[in-house]
């Protein structure tokens, strides 16, 4: 099967209707069904998310469907200082990117899914929603 892992904007735009990017997102929501493709986010992103998002309840039965169909990674201590190295050598690169990208390199995903035009390089397949949706 199919794994890919989406970034915490990606997730961000699935949720809000009022977001930039919200029709872009429910496009690769629709792909990632159709397709079959397994999905993979960073528990870590669950915080942020419910901080974020107004309505509260509605991000709560996401959650419940997600735990149920996504597999949802934690860091550990290993992850976390491989980029506490990588961005001490690396000097002004992204903390929670570097996170986020190791994460899905440990879950042998695919491919990692973001908005972000300049996402770290820590070995995973980059591309933006707009790039996977037209390979």
């Amino acid at each position: 099967m199919k794994s890919i892992f989406l970034d915490t904007n990606v997730v961000l735009d699935i949720l809000d209707s009022d977001r930039k990017k919200h029709d872009l997102a429910k496009q690769l929501l629709k792909k990632i069904i159709e397709e079959q493709y397994s999905v993979t986010i960073s528990e870590d992103m669950l915080s942020t998310i419910f901080y974020i998002i107004k309505n509260k309840q509605a991000v709560l039965h996401f959650f419940e469907t997600i735990l149920q169909q996504w597999t949802i990674r934690p860091f550990g201590e290993k992850t976390i200082s491989k980029a506490v190295t990588l961005c001490l050598e690396t000097q002004g690169q992204d903390f929670e990117d570097t996170l986020q990208c190791l994460c899905a390199k440990e879950a042998l995903c695919d491919v990692l899914i973001t908005h972000d035009k300049d996402f770290v390089d820590c070995g995973m397949r980059v591309l933006t929603i707009k790039e996977f949706l037209n390979k």
